[in-house]
């Protein structure tokens, strides 16, 4: 039986269609069932109203028995990004379906696991089924804080890093409410406790986004840069080049304050903060003609590009970990034209600027 038999034998599954939870939940058992020798799958949360948050980890065994290192990629933080969750599951069928054909990606997975999430924030992308009303509800479910009867915080805005500087509302009825504190939210507390377990494991965070057509890097917060910036820059521009083959989609590489807008408390960022070396984000299709409600006629071509980005990074850290076993300075951050240590320092400098600004001092 072959690996695309094994994975859609029992089931058939339309990977150009956008699909609810449930079916997201059952076509996870499925991969799980159909591919034992590659795919397992974890629990590693639950979300504000009790659900499940999942994963699928993607690994073969190697002979020597050495030690793996890790990716991490999830989709769907914001419920409405739809586009998000679907690109996933193809990043999954992709790997199912080729690893055993392709010589590059077998050797991958015999020194990586893979771990993907396809719906971190499964409230609200289960909310956004709900009617037409409810569609572009970006934010999880949380119930409002006292005083508000606004729903939900904003969970790329929840991490500990740089929390609440730059580009937040701390107005619970705002789409980038950042919430009462860092990591107040169990989806993205739960995200931070299982990544952070293994950071030193991790060679690479991607997390799924739309729309924009954009490939960012860290840090949002316009002050800081990272230690590897040069690097970062020229992994996502080959990534983006790499898109470009597919389908003649053009995707700008640089950070949210360059290409976009300044932000804080993102996963990316929080990525980088704790020395995981290779962090993006990945903004897909399009560029404000469709936004959040792309067509699934787009599905296939929107992840065929990011597919291609995706394993180019994927592959960059592959083979810089198992070629040459260097690694870019994961513990210097440089902040303010000065260089600090990441981890301990750099969370104490990040609620030292927090309750400066949020005091209304200038730094």
């Amino acid at each position: 039986m072959s690996s695309e038999e094994g994975l859609q034998s029992t089931w058939s599954y339309d990977y150009t269609k956008y699909h609810p939870m449930d079916e997201i939940y059952r076509w996870m058992e499925e991969v799980e069932r159909g591919n034992p020798g590659l795919v397992s799958s974890a629990v590693y949360g639950q979300t504000y109203e009790g659900r499940n948050i999942t994963l699928l980890k993607l690994g073969l065994k190697n002979s020597e028995g050495r030690e793996k290192k890790v990716i991490w990629v999830d989709c769907g933080i914001h419920a409405r990004e739809w586009i998000a969750p679907a690109f996933c599951q193809w990043f999954v069928k992709e790997i199912v379906n080729s690893y055993k054909t392709n010589k590059k990606l077998e050797q991958m997975l015999q020194n990586l696991d893979i771990y993907v999430t396809p719906v971190i924030n499964v409230d609200g992308y289960i909310f956004t089924w709900t009617n037409d009303s409810t569609r572009l509800w970006r934010k999880s479910r949380s119930l409002p804080p006292q005083g508000s009867d606004c729903y939900g915080v904003d969970l790329n805005r929840n991490f500990n890093a740089n929390w609440g500087t730059v580009g937040v509302s701390f107005d619970s009825c705002a789409n980038t409410y950042c919430g009462k504190s860092p990591a107040s939210e169990p989806e993205a507390k739960a995200v931070m406790d299982f990544v952070g377990g293994m950071a030193k494991q991790i060679l690479c965070f991607l997390t799924i986004h739309s729309a924009g057509q954009l490939i960012l890097l860290p840090y949002g917060h316009p002050e800081i840069s990272a230690p590897n910036y040069n690097e970062l820059v020229s992994v996502g521009k080959a990534a983006a080049a790499e898109m470009k083959k597919v389908h003649g989609m053009n995707y700008t590489v640089g950070t949210s304050p360059q290409i976009l807008y300044p932000n804080s408390g993102s996963s990316r960022d929080w990525a980088r903060l704790i020395g995981i070396p290779f962090s993006y984000t990945f903004e897909l299709r399009d560029k404000g003609e469709f936004s959040h409600l792309l067509p699934e006629e787009q599905i296939q071509p929107a992840c065929e590009e990011a597919y291609a980005g995706a394993l180019s990074i994927i592959a960059h850290v592959h083979d810089k970990t198992f070629t040459d076993g260097t690694l870019p300075n994961a513990a210097v951050t440089t902040v303010m034209g000065f260089n600090t240590v990441s981890g301990v320092a750099m969370t104490m400098w990040c609620t030292l600027m927090t309750v400066l600004l949020t005091a209304g001092i200038s730094v």
